[in-house]
């Protein structure tokens, strides 16, 4: 836009002609600096003035009656605003497949076959019967004797005992302790070689610590083989074994 020029004809101007004719000089355009200020002071101005309205409304906030203004304005401003959508309907349902039911093939009765002839086998020709053979004769032998019982082992005279390992009995001493005393009768089978087994009490003394002191004294007594018309016989032996206390 160019400045405003006054007319150079002074008479059409309604001007005398002897007035001197004045040109203004031009009105400064907003960029050429006419201004006096430099780039960033301009921004800087502009930051000033920006700053300065806030402060003017965070002022007018301050106010009670003013808050009061702007909260009672505020719900023009929120029905301006579109409301939510709707939710989307839910997807139909997948349409279910129609089962047709199948139709039942069509029955054919045929006719009944006839029943085939019946086979007849006939019988097997007769076999004669063989006599029947004579029934075998059990042989019954005779049971055998009995074997003869064996001679019952005889006792040994008294007398006739002598010993290659006398007994020597050991009196107990908790037996002694208690007072126990008796006499224990035992018995033992002397074999051939004159060992004896089976050794057993004929006649107790009272106290088993006795009982089994006298068996120990027979089992390791070795008895002289008894014979008789020279030839070793075994045999029951009697053993009396007295125990009693020192008065």
């Amino acid at each position: 836009m160019s400045p405003p020029t006054f007319p150079l004809n002074p008479a059409a101007a309604g001007i005398a002609p002897s007035a001197t004719v004045l040109r203004l000089p031009p009105l400064p355009r907003p960029g050429d600096g006419a201004d006096g200020l430099t780039p960033n002071q301009r921004r800087m101005m502009v930051v000033a003035i920006l700053a300065a309205h806030v402060a003017g409304v965070w002022g007018l906030l301050q106010v009670q009656q003013v808050r009061d203004a702007v909260r009672e304005a505020a719900p023009m401003f929120v029905d301006l605003i579109a409301p939510p959508a709707p939710p989307a309907p839910p997807p139909p349902p997948a349409p279910q497949p129609i089962l047709k039911k199948p139709v039942p093939a069509p029955v054919i009765s045929a006719a009944p076959s006839p029943a085939p002839a019946a086979f007849v086998v006939a019988p097997p020709p007769e076999v004669p019967q063989l006599p029947a053979p004579p029934a075998p004769v059990a042989v019954v032998e005779a049971p055998p004797a009995p074997p003869a019982p064996a001679p019952a082992p005889k006792m040994i005279p008294a007398s006739a005992i002598q010993y290659l390992v006398p007994p020597e009995p050991e009196y107990p001493r908790l037996s002694r302790r208690n007072g126990e005393a008796g006499t224990v009768i035992v018995l033992a089978f002397a074999d051939e070689a004159g060992v004896p087994h089976q050794v057993q009490v004929e006649r107790s003394s009272g106290f088993a610590r006795l009982d089994e002191a006298a068996m120990a004294a027979v089992r390791k007594t070795r008895f002289k083989p008894y014979t008789e018309n020279g030839k070793a016989v075994a045999g029951w032996v009697r053993m009396p074994f007295p125990f009693e206390l020192e008065k």
